[in-house]
């Protein structure tokens, strides 16, 4: 918090972040965050009562993310966030039924203040006062109740929460993983059921049991789909008695590795440089080792480490590394979340000089995009029907990512559409 001069606000200061109370009855805390790019316009935003403590809306992180991926029609210089002081420094459990939204009245007398926190330029040209949209952040969360909030050495601090969430009326319970530095993002996620429904008001007490038959993670399911490219190379090495064998790097909660395992009947190693991140995922998540599964907390190969963030991704000696590790008929299957269309075709520019075919899948979220590169030129295997592995791998994850994968020529343009 801040002493605030009346004038502090009056221009835009990429990336300046404030936050104060206003000093009235109901004793509101105001964030106000100006873009790190340029920017025409400022809106509001309501805090969910009950989750002000929640890392979305408490943190710079949170806030910028929820500034880059306003709805609004210009892109925002400034997002102002209202609501009700923090009951607690770290994220506490919700409930929305005990947490009825903001009067009417109280929205409409916040008019003035956005106009106030409105930056001097936005006054400029016709004289007349610009109108700041209110915004309301709206998910599918109903309940959370939280398990653990935890410090890695890498990560630093995370949270595992049970949530309840309600699509059309249909409610599902999932366990989730997320990093203080990027909240808005479900690290992973997987499905978790009720041992006794007859009781479903308390999310605290209520004891779940982990369904490990579905992958829930939007990106997931595509990046097994993405398997298909060298479905007919499996096919053989099934043939001749020989196991596939998957490389993890990075593993969340391990649905993936478990997945793999279980269903397609993978040899597979996970690597996460974070072991408060890798006992979390054995401790909330089912995951474990065995003979097939095989855990490794350790930055272990140079390139492992770099892998981790997407702008050392970027680097040709890091592809480089990365290709290197596959075998002759091997696949390199990642999931980005490209920012812009330039960002996605530079991405896919860099993977095109190291690596022979390129495919991608379009998630269907707006915001995932899975790129399959393979090291060699593959038999084409996308029109094929026929086949163990390809049966196998048509009954767990859906039909239309296997549908959707599509070969990206040299030079030609990717299917990002934002």
């Amino acid at each position: 918090m801040m002493s605030l001069s009346p004038s502090t606000l009056e221009t835009i200061v990429p990336s300046r972040y404030i936050t104060f109370i206003l000093p009235d009855p109901h004793q509101l805390q105001i964030a106000v965050l100006d873009s790190p790019a340029a920017g025409s316009s400022t809106a509001g935003m309501w805090i969910p009562r009950g989750r002000e403590s929640d890392w979305i809306f408490s943190t710079f992180s949170g806030h910028l993310q929820l500034l880059l991926s306003s709805p609004t029609t210009r892109p925002l210089s400034r997002l102002i966030l209202v609501g009700n002081s923090p009951s607690h420094p770290q994220p506490t459990s919700y409930n929305s039924a005990i947490h009825p939204s903001y009067s009417t009245a109280l929205q409409q007398n916040l008019a003035p203040l956005l106009s106030a926190l409105t930056p001097k330029s936005a006054f400029l040209g016709d004289g007349e006062i610009p109108e700041v949209p209110l915004l309301i952040y709206e998910d599918e969360v109903v309940k959370s109740s939280v398990l653990e909030v935890c410090q890695g050495p890498c990560v630093g601090e995370m949270l595992i929460e049970n949530v309840e969430l309600e699509k059309d009326g249909v409610k599902e319970f999932r366990r989730r993983l997320r990093f203080k530095r990027m909240p808005n993002f479900v690290q992973t996620q997987i499905r978790i059921r009720p041992k006794d429904e007859s009781c479903l008001e308390n999310l605290d007490t209520l004891e779940f049991e982990l369904d490990k038959g579905v992958l829930v993670q939007p990106y997931l399911s595509p990046m097994v789909a993405g398997m298909l490219v060298i479905s007919q190379f499996l096919e053989g090495q099934l043939r001749d008695g020989f196991r596939p064998k998957a490389l993890c790097l990075g593993v969340g909660g391990g649905a993936l590795l478990g997945f793999l395992r279980v269903h397609l009947d993978f040899e597979v190693a996970g690597v996460e440089e974070d072991e408060v991140a890798l006992e979390v995922a054995k401790r909330y998540f089912g995951l474990g080792s065995d003979e097939l599964i095989h855990l490794f907390a350790e930055d272990g190969i140079k390139y492992v480490k770099s892998l981790q963030r997407m702008k050392e991704f970027l680097r040709k000696s890091v592809l480089l590394a990365a290709r290197a590790v596959l075998r002759k008929e091997g696949v390199l299957i990642i999931n980005a979340i490209p920012s812009s269309k330039l960002y996605y075709e530079r991405l896919i520019s860099k993977f095109q000089e190291v690596f022979e075919e390129l495919y991608e899948i379009d998630v269907g979220n707006g915001e995932n995009f899975v790129l399959i590169a393979t090291k060699s030129k593959t038999e084409s295997a996308l029109d094929s029907n026929e086949g163990a592995f390809l049966n196998k791998l048509k009954l767990v994850v859906s039909r239309s990512y296997i549908d959707s994968i599509r070969k990206i020529p040299k030079n030609a343009h990717p299917a990002f559409d934002k």
